[in-house]
């Protein structure tokens, strides 16, 4: 049974749990795990797309019930009011009444002394729906659908591309390819799915767009490690990086591996010796599973970068790629959740374990070696000043001019320089790379 046979009343209350879930400090990630294997699928869809609408609906949600029900009631109106969003629904399957009608069938399985409670308050939304959706537009939590504190935060670091940035935040993420350049091009690959019906561009060195979204099995050659799924903005790490190149066998860490996409691809590029550290047991075996899907080979390690003396062996390095742990508020199209989940109070605390990664990692740099510092976050203090607090505190470290060193990237979906057509979503991820180098002597 897939999700598209089972009933609408169901995926919403598996989504209201989900929901609930988030609200109450999981990741989503971990909520649809315990979503049955036949109902996921719908499930995930539908919670992507309240947590892109979530500030509204709670908006909302306080104006028409100002006293906030029990938390499993609170998450199946807000999942519901969410879904019944306008431009919501104008590519909806289903029509307004029909939502509603299984959303009451839901609480009735759910919660079921709320169910008219329930069917009230959302027949008046739908009544009334113009009226509230204008009378919360004031608050910027409902209008830009992210926290406040967030919300300044963009605000202060990109004076006039903070709303752009919001917009981008709550479109749908492409899809874009990475091509193993050690099996074929970018340019012979388009032609291969083409071939397969399906319609893709070059965007990259080795990245494809595809104009649709696709199951990985439907991807020619994805099982025999022809192809694997990464976003272009991704891809630059292992090209920055290596640069002019590296020497055949260079010692190479990664710091921050899992699960896998930017050593794999280091691979790809070079003939290199590569250890793929990560402090995640759990996550490394993703690392080892794309390496191996690839025929590519990588010392694999669980440990704490910040803490060599438990893993390191004493060998220098000739590079390291450190991706290090930060707010993913540069991927919030893929994990919208996030948002959510966050707090002002982490960013400092993530800015302090990336000054940490940095310093201890740059100790195990040879001199004239070159490590690649990035994070997929939007927010200046994860980026731009973790660098120049390092560079302030480290004499033998440069910053590498650009295009070497991209700094924040911000590929905004009207930009017309990235090949996204406006309004499309199909720009890269947000992110920040900075590559510096160790001097001599």
């Amino acid at each position: 049974m897939n999700s598209s046979s089972l009933p609408l009343s169901r995926l919403i209350g598996h989504t209201a749990d989900a929901v609930q879930a988030v609200r109450a400090g999981q990741s989503l990630n971990e909520a649809l795990a315990r979503c049955p294997a036949e109902a996921r699928p719908g499930t995930q869809a539908l919670a992507f797309q309240v947590m892109r609408t979530l500030g509204s609906a709670q908006a909302v949600r306080q104006k028409l019930a100002p006293k906030a029900p029990p938390p499993a009631v609170d998450a199946l109106l807000l999942t519901v009011l969410a879904l019944l969003w306008p431009d919501v629904d104008q590519g909806a399957i289903y029509a307004p009444h029909t939502v509603v009608n299984q959303a009451v069938e839901a609480a009735k399985q759910r919660t079921k002394a709320s169910a008219s409670f329930i069917n009230a308050v959302l027949r008046r939304f739908l009544r009334e729906r113009d009226a509230l959706v204008a009378a919360v537009q004031a608050d910027p939590v409902a209008r830009y659908n992210h926290p406040r504190w967030w919300i300044e935060r963009l605000r202060t670091d990109w004076p006039t591309q903070w709303e752009s940035v919001l917009h981008a935040a709550n479109r749908h993420p492409p899809m874009t390819l990475r091509v193993n350049a050690r099996r074929g091009t970018a340019v012979h690959y388009v032609q291969r799915l083409a071939e397969a019906g399906i319609e893709a561009r070059v965007v990259g060195p080795q990245a494809v767009l595809l104009t649709t979204p696709q199951p990985v099995q439907r991807l020619p050659g994805f099982a025999e490690g022809d192809v694997s799924v990464q976003d272009a903005a991704a891809q630059l790490a292992a090209s920055l990086l290596i640069g002019d190149g590296l020497p055949a066998g260079a010692r190479v860490l990664d710091a921050c591996a899992a699960p896998g996409g930017k050593t794999a691809h280091l691979l790809e590029l070079a003939d290199l010796d590569v250890l793929a550290l990560d402090s995640d047991a759990v996550r490394l075996k993703r690392v080892q599973e794309t390496l191996s899907r690839l025929g590519l080979s990588a010392h694999v390690l669980a440990a704490d970068a910040r803490e060599p003396a438990t893993w390191w062996d004493g060998r220098l390095f000739d590079a390291i790629l450190l991706d290090a742990p930060c707010s993913a508020s540069g991927i919030v199209r893929r994990h919208p959740d996030v948002r959510w989940l966050r707090r002002a109070s982490d960013i400092p605390t993530l800015a302090r374990t990336q000054a940490q990664l940095l310093d201890a990692l740059w100790l195990l740099l040879k001199p004239g070696g070159r490590l690649l510092y990035c994070t997929c976050s939007v927010f200046k203090a994860e980026g731009q000043a973790v660098i120049d607090a390092f560079l302030q505190r480290e004499s033998a470290a440069s910053l590498a001019p650009q295009p070497a060193s991209p700094g924040h990237l911000l590929p905004l979906p009207d930009n017309e320089d990235n090949g996204a057509a406006p309004g499309s979503g199909a720009s890269p991820d947000f992110f920040f790379y900075a590559l510096l180098a160790k001097a001599s002597t």
